[in-house]
C-alpha cells in the first residue's frame, strides 16, 4: 500500500504542470525593425555601432577616464549591489524546490491512559511540496526575469555613466575653448583699444572712439569668469564621476581646449538592433516577463496544495529506552490543503496579477517608441547642429577677413572708427556662437550614442 502511494505522488510530481500563461517576447513582432528615418543624412552609416563607442574618438585621455568610472563609480557599485541582491532572492526562491527538515526533541510530564509518568520523544521530520500545478515554478520563473531586469537595470547605469563622463570631459574642453576663443578676443580688443587710445592721443580719433572700444573690451572680459565657472564644475562632476572627490579632477583635463568631436560618419545600425542593444528596452522584456510569470502563482492558488510528509524518531517513557526498538517510530503520507474559502481572494489575485502583466506589455511599448523617438531626435539634431558648426566657420572666417582690412583702413584714415568697431564686435560675436556650436555639436554626439544603446557590453 505504501509502495503504490509512494510511486502515485512520484507520478504526480512527475507529471506536473505550470498553470498560467508562458511568456513569449514581444520584441520580436514589435513594428521598429526599420531603418532609421535620420540615418540617410550624410553623417551617418548603417553599420552596426561600437560596443566601445567612446573609442571611437581616438582619445587616450578619454578612453582612460571611462574605464576609471566604470571601475570607481558609486551608481555602479549601487547597481552591481541591486543585482547580487536580485540573485540572492532568486536563490531562496529555488530553494521551495528542496524538500524541507526539521529535528526535534521534547520531554513532557502529564496523564493519559489512566497512567501518570514521563514521556520523551526525539524524531527527524522531512517535507517535500510537490509543485502539481507549478506556483514554484512560475516563481522561479519571475525570479529570473527579475534578475534579467536587475541586470539590464545595471548595463543602463553603465552606459550612462560612460555618457556622462564623456559628456562632463567634453564640457570640460569646451570650456577651455570658449575661454581660449574669449581670450583671444580680449586681447585683439585690448590692441584696438591701444590704437584708438594714441589716436587721440595724436588727435587723430575722438574720446568717443575710445570709450566704445573700451565698453566692448569689458564686455569680452565679463564672459571669462562664467566660462571659468563652466570648466571648474565640469571637472569636479569629471571627478565625483570617476570615485574621486570633485578637487582631485585630472589636471591634464584642466588644460584641454579641444573636445572631442568626430569627422567620420557614425555607424547606427537601425531600429532591429536598437531592440537588442538597448538595456531599458530589455529590462521593460524582462518585466514583461515577470508579470507573466506571476499570472501562473496567482493561478496555481486556485488548485489545492500537496506535499509528502515522513518522520522517524523514537518515543519511550524513559530516556535510556529511546534507543530500543520498541521506541521506534515511523510515518509517511501526503497532505492535501485546499483554501476553498479563499477562492475569491485567489481569483482576485489572479485578476490583479494579469492586469500587471497587461500593463508591463503596455510599458514595454511605451520604452521601445520612446527609445526609437529618442535616437531619430538626436540623429536629427546631431546632423544639424553639424551643419551650423560648419555655417558659423565660414561666417567666423569671413568676419575675421572683415575685421582685418576694417583695422587696416581705419589706420590709414579711410574708416571710420564705427566700422571697425561693428567688424569686431562682429567678429567675437560669432567666434563665441562657433565655440558654443562645437561645445554643443560634442553634447549632441554623447546623445546619440547613448540613445544608440552601446557601451555596457564588458
Amino acid at each position: 500500500m505504501t509502495r503504490n502511494l509512494l510511486a502515485a505522488l512520484a507520478f504526480l510530481a512527475l507529471s506536473a504542470c505550470a498553470v498560467g500563461p508562458d511568456h513569449r517576447s514581444p520584441a520580436p513582432a514589435a513594428p521598429a525593425q526599420i531603418s532609421f528615418a535620420g540615418a540617410t543624412l550624410p553623417p551617418f552609416t548603417p553599420a552596426e555601432p561600437a560596443g566601445k563607442w567612446w573609442t571611437l574618438y581616438a582619445n587616450p585621455t578619454l578612453d582612460s577616464l571611462v574605464e576609471q568610472a566604470l571601475t570607481a563609480n558609486t551608481d555602479l557599485r549601487i547597481a552591481a549591489a541591486n543585482l547580487r541582491q536580485a540573485r540572492a532572492v532568486l536563490r531562496e526562491t529555488r530553494s521551495g524546490r528542496l524538500p524541507s527538515t526539521d529535528l526535534s526533541a521534547s520531554a513532557s510530564y502529564g496523564r493519559a491512559d489512566g497512567e501518570e509518568g514521563a514521556l520523551y520523544d526525539a524524531g527527524l521530520d522531512v517535507g517535500y511540496q510537490v509543485d502539481l500545478f507549478g506556483r514554484i515554478a512560475r516563481a522561479i520563473e519571475a525570479g529570473r526575469a527579475d534578475v534579467g531586469a536587475v541586470q539590464a537595470a545595471y548595463d543602463l547605469t553603465r552606459i550612462t555613466v560612460a555618457a556622462e563622463t564623456a559628456r562632463a570631459y567634453a564640457d570640460a574642453c569646451s570650456a577651455g575653448r570658449q575661454l581660449a576663443v574669449a581670450r583671444r578676443t580680449l586681447t585683439l580688443q585690448e590692441e584696438t583699444f591701444d590704437l584708438t587710445r594714441r589716436l587721440f592721443e595724436g588727435g587723430r580719433a575722438t574720446g568717443l572712439d575710445t570709450a566704445q572700444a573700451g565698453s566692448l573690451l569689458e564686455q569680452t572680459r565679463a564672459a571669462l569668469p562664467t566660462l571659468e565657472a563652466a570648466r571648474r564644475t565640469a571637472l569636479y562632476r569629471l571627478a565625483v564621476l570617476t570615485g574621486r572627490p570633485p578637487a582631485e579632477f585630472p589636471a591634464e583635463v584642466a588644460a584641454c581646449e579641444t573636445p572631442p568631436v568626430l569627422t567620420s560618419p557614425i555607424p547606427v545600425g537601425d531600429g532591429a538592433s536598437l531592440l537588442a542593444r538597448r538595456p531599458d528596452i530589455r529590462a521593460a522584456e524582462r518585466r514583461l516577463a515577470a508579470a507573466t510569470a506571476r499570472v501562473g502563482v496567482a493561478t496555481a492558488d486556485l488548485y489545492p496544495s500537496i506535499s509528502i510528509g515522513g518522520s522517524i524518531g523514537s518515543t519511550a517513557t524513559a530516556i535510556g529506552d529511546l534507543a530500543s526498538g520498541s521506541a521506534f517510530r515511523f510515518g509517511i503520507g501526503p497532505l492535501i490543503s485546499w483554501s476553498f474559502p479563499n477562492l475569491a481572494a485567489a481569483r482576485a489575485r489572479v485578476a490583479q496579477a494579469e492586469a500587471s502583466a497587461e500593463g508591463a506589455l503596455a510599458e514595454f511599448d511605451g520604452t521601445w517608441l520612446n527609445a526609437l523617438r529618442e535616437t531619430e531626435s538626436a540623429l536629427t539634431l546631431y546632423a544639424n547642429e553639424l551643419e551650423r558648426t560648419a555655417t558659423l566657420r565660414r561666417a567666423r572666417d569671413n568676419g575675421a577677413e572683415a575685421a582685418r582690412i576694417a583695422r587696416l583702413r581705419y589706420q590709414a584714415g579711410r574708416e571710420s572708427f564705427q566700422i571697425v568697431l561693428y567688424a569686431e564686435r562682429q567678429l567675437a560675436q560669432t567666434e563665441a556662437l562657433l565655440a558654443q556650436s562645437e561645445a554643443q555639436l560634442s553634447t549632441n554626439q554623447i546623445a546619440l550614442f547613448l540613445a544608440l544603446g552601446g557601451g555596457w557590453e564588458s
